[in-house]
């Protein structure tokens, strides 16, 4: 009996023994899994760190262009302009005869030969060549609202005939 008594204390003494390796190893394992997934979340932080860091070089940059655009907008705020007072159809066609554009009569009618005219002014004076008057086209044309006008058959290359 006491034969069987050692043997059985024994196998209780081994198991113990080899269930506390088994478990050492388990923990072992659970500690390196949770040690993998510190090191993921840290990779992820690091990521999540940079992509804040572009964000705010961004978004100064973004800033910069607007502090930019609004000194632009205050300068062109500071200088008014004066409102673009249409002028009439006979001005517009005795400034384009005086200028040498057109070359037909002074009736106050904007008519075909009219804008075929104002197209070559615009044309002529890097701007749309749409043969609508705008602000710009005026304010270049009406200079030769009081000139004298191009003699026509002088070789004037500006004629519309």
């Amino acid at each position: 009996m006491r034969s069987l008594s050692i043997v059985l204390l024994l196998s209780v003494v081994l198991f113990l023994v080899g269930g506390c390796a088994t478990a050492r190893k388990n923990a072992d394992l659970e500690t390196q899994g949770l040690r993998n997934q510190v090191a993921l979340l840290d990779a992820q932080i690091q990521s999540r760190d940079e992509e804040i860091n572009n964000l705010k070089v961004d978004l100064a940059q973004a800033k910069q262009e607007l502090q930019s655009r609004a000194k632009v907008k205050e300068i062109s705020l500071a200088e008014p302009q004066e409102p673009f007072v249409r002028p009439s159809a006979r001005q517009v066609q005795t400034a384009l005869k005086n200028a040498g554009y057109y070359s037909g009569r002074i009736d106050g009618m904007m008519g075909k030969q009219s804008r075929q005219a104002l197209k070559s002014f615009q044309a002529a004076n890097n701007l749309r060549a749409s043969g609508k008057l705008n602000r710009k086209t005026w304010e270049l044309l009406k200079v030769y609202l009081d000139k004298k006008p191009v003699q026509s058959g002088v070789g004037s290359s500006k004629e519309i005939g």
